[in-house]
């Protein structure tokens, strides 16, 4: 069955991005709604299992070490203030609005709290995949992108971990900020000495592939570190990807990886979140649904963009990253994960709250089109901004 589903999959994937590009749309749309038309949702050719996830999960970590990759380090220095802003805002208003949801919904304060906080969380896996289609991933705006996520990702996690503690949960509120400034503690010492060794060393080895082989150990090894630490994967995986284009086996890395990944795993990943669109009972709580999907895209979208206006971004480019952290993607689907866990996020929710998530998800590209136009375009603005 795994063997026909990837068959379907491929196929399917790669046909609908096409289209997309052809109607002048994201690649990445045509196959986020090709998994909505392949899963349960529609013709049921295609049934979310354990396997389809984990090679979706190797599809997400192998898309952020190529960003990583790509990452232009000089630009990612310039460009630490606006990602600030940028990550700051972008938590502030959706949990001051999340949460003033909850209470309107007539849910307990510390349930409001946890609404907000999920609504502050931001996955930008989509996102890079678009900006590498419109040639902007190495451009001011997509390092401010990039940064803006770390920031959000810490300070959406480390809140939660605050909050569980207040409701009786199990947590060491010192323990886990200490085992986040570990983490990347680590994380800096190995990019910054261990990464460049270890690709030396295991580049020697006399076997196929050595270099790319040793790039995916270290990827992976990182992003099971930041896993551990309660950050999310996709964090780790750009950190060695970002230490590793530091070396002189960058292009070789990238031309390889990138390779494997866009023929197999992500666009799996891609399609797998559309084939977890469920339409069951949706019309039950369609008006909570409608509710939640705008507030959730508008504190992004506005939130996100007023922090890059402050940093100095005209409103076009703002507008632009704002809408690229408008996906909660699978970082907001762990954290209602948690929430469903810990009493914090009431069972008849969970699927409210999974598909404002995909709906988050679908419209990003489709916003990022809108406020990115041409990259020509975009570089004489950034040029302007930059003067």
């Amino acid at each position: 069955m795994l063997i026909f589903d990837m068959a379907v999959i491929l196929l399917a994937s790669k046909l609908a991005g096409d289209l997309s590009v052809k109607l002048r749309q994201p690649a990445v749309l045509g196959k986020l709604l090709i998994g909505i038309l392949l899963g349960p949702a529609i013709l049921g050719l295609i049934q979310e299992t354990d396997i389809l996830n984990e090679i979706s999960q190797i599809g997400v970590i192998l898309l952020m070490f190529i960003a990583g990759l790509e990452t232009d380090t000089e630009e990612f220095k310039r460009t630490g203030k606006a990602s600030v802003y940028v990550g700051l805002a972008g938590v502030i208003f959706p949990l001051a609005l999340g949460y003033g949801a909850g209470i309107w919904l007539n849910m307990p304060p510390l349930h409001a709290v946890f609404l907000g906080l999920l609504l502050s969380a931001t996955s930008v896996s989509i996102s890079v995949q678009s900006l590498k289609e419109m040639g902007q991933l190495k451009s001011r705006k997509g390092t401010t992108i990039l940064g803006a996520a770390v920031i959000d990702d810490v300070l959406v996690i480390i809140a939660l971990a605050f909050l569980m503690s207040l409701s009786g949960g199990d947590v060491n509120l010192g323990l886990v900020i200490l085992k986040k400034v570990a983490f990347f503690a680590i994380a800096i010492l190995c990019g910054w000495k261990l990464v460049p060794w270890m690709m030396r060393r295991l580049a020697k080895l006399r076997v196929s592939e050595a270099v790319v082989s040793a790039a995916l150990i270290l990827c992976f090894a990182l992003a099971y570190l930041a896993e551990y630490a309660g950050v999310a994967a996709i964090i780790g995986a750009y950190i060695a990807g970002i230490s590793i284009s530091l070396t002189g086996y960058r292009h070789e890395v990238t031309e390889k990886v990138e390779t494997i990944s866009y023929a197999f795993f992500v666009p799996v990943f891609f399609t797998t979140i559309g084939v977890k669109v469920d339409f069951s009972g949706m019309s039950a709580h369609l008006s909570l649904i409608v509710l939640l999907s705008l507030l959730a895209i508008a504190t992004k979208l506005f939130g996100s963009a007023i922090g890059a206006r402050v940093a100095g971004f005209s409103w076009r480019s703002a507008m632009a990253i704002g809408a690229a952290m408008v996906s909660r993607g699978e970082v907001a689907l762990i954290i209602a994960a948690i929430g469903l866990e810990s009493g914090l996020l009431a069972s008849e929710m969970m699927t409210v709250l999974v598909i404002v998530v995909l709906i988050t998800t679908i419209v990003t590209p489709l916003l990022m089109k809108l406020f990115i136009k041409e990259q020509r375009e975009d570089n004489l603005q950034g040029m302007t901004e930059s003067n």
